[in-house]
């Protein structure tokens, strides 16, 4: 069944980017398109609900920033969420992480219904993947990106729910926290008082100008008007100028940050040995990937000096099989390549071998700002200076609603 939807859904971003042409592609866009413009009404009404406190909305007491973007996938959040973990950790926050766990192993369906039911305090709690000193979860039950922040932060909390209202108050209320960062948030309205950082990448701003599900936007680009930071993504230090007027139009007060996807080192998967990048100068490589945009990682690898003899992609966070890798093998081989390349988040969703006929490598890739340091650095110093309300607030009473 999960292969099944997994080939549905690579057919419609095919179908959606434009890939696919025929009749039956252009009718499916047709039917997309007028389904896009229903979505567009309802993203509004849902947003003017929570302006006017229709639906109900909650204040824990504590610092809440958000990390997320106007578009689906591919533009770079995880790492972002990452440098702000790191940086309000250093100016001595007690952050916790809060994540969805998208295409985690989900709840049994009883249980998430009883919980509907119940106090925020009798429900059941959140899943923690790392309580801040050790992982607790592997990236199946917890998901790929909540695993790699868990894994790759030390001293800050990741946790797991789709109700993050319940997350706060548990990390809140059982660790202490004093910040909480929302991973992929923009959409998660049901918490007010917060900073909201939006992530633009440079290459597709807003996919192809259509809302979900004709187009890759998640919301209408005037609700851009939202962010007080707004992060432009993948910068090449080529001219931003027309961007950033696009991007005034809908937002006149958020401040730019421009950052870039920096490869720092590659780290075979299983046995966690690192190369310096020029390990992959003129090496003949396989690349797979099972990410939003792999082109991007594959013309990352082609600039860092590897020639790919044979790539294989799969959907937006597939789950890799003992068999597909041992045909990832197979094939990169019989071509003449002598190593595996994937990415990160790719590597934590790889099968356990006990043998491997080739190195699997993983490039990893953080975050540099290229313009904005000064933005960045007085946004975390005033958050950090923020006063804690947590510490003042009685945990019994710390939902507020309106």
């Amino acid at each position: 069944m999960s292969k099944a939807l997994e080939r549905l859904e690579e057919f419609a971003v095919d179908v959606i980017l434009e890939r696919r042409s025929g009749k039956r592609a252009t009718l499916l866009r047709a039917l997309l398109l007028l389904l896009s413009l229903l979505y567009k009404q309802i993203m509004r009404l849902r947003l003017y609900f929570y302006e006017e406190r229709v639906a109900k909305v909650h204040s824990l007491g504590c610092l809440v920033v958000s990390v997320g973007n106007l578009t689906v996938g591919g533009t770079g959040k995880t790492p972002v969420v990452e440098i702000f973990a790191r940086a309000l950790t250093k100016g001595g926050r007690r952050v916790a992480i809060l994540s969805r766990g998208y295409k985690s192993l989900p709840r049994p369906w009883y249980e998430r219904l009883s919980d509907s039911f119940k106090p925020y305090e009798l429900r059941r709690p959140p899943r923690v993947v790392s309580d801040g000193r050790s992982l607790l979860l592997d990236s199946e039950v917890a998901g790929d990106e909540p695993f790699m922040l868990a894994s790759n932060l030390k001293n800050v909390l990741v946790l797991v729910d789709k109700d993050r209202v319940k997350s706060g108050l548990h990390a809140i209320r059982k660790y202490g926290v004093d910040t909480l960062l929302l991973d992929d948030g923009f959409q998660y309205l049901r918490l007010k008082e917060r900073l909201d950082v939006v992530l633009v990448d440079r290459e597709s701003p807003f996919g192809n100008g259509h809302m979900l599900p004709r187009g890759m936007l998640r919301e209408p680009k005037e609700h851009l008007k939202r962010a007080s930071i707004i992060f432009i993504t993948k910068c090449d230090g080529s001219d931003l100028t027309k961007l950033k007027a696009e991007l005034r139009r809908y937002n006149r007060h958020a401040e730019f940050i421009e950052c870039s996807h920096h490869p720092v080192h590659l780290e075979e998967a299983y046995t966690q040995e690192r190369q310096p990048l020029s390990y992959l100068k003129d090496q003949r490589i396989g690349a797979l990937s099972g990410i939003a945009r792999p082109e991007s990682f594959e013309d990352g690898l082609v600039k860092l000096g590897a020639d790919i003899l044979y790539s294989r992609q799969y959907a937006d966070h597939h789950r890799f099989t003992v068999k597909e890798l041992q045909s990832m093998f197979q094939r990169t081989k019989s071509r003449g390549g002598r190593v595996i390349l994937t990415t990160e988040k790719d590597a934590v969703r790889l099968p356990r071998l006990e043998t491997r006929p080739l190195p699997v490598y993983f490039l990893r890739v953080e975050i540099k700002i290229t313009s904005g340091h000064e933005t960045f650095e007085e946004c975390v110093n005033r958050l950090c200076r923020t006063h804690r309300h947590s510490t003042k607030t009685n945990p019994s009473l710390v939902v507020g609603t309106a």
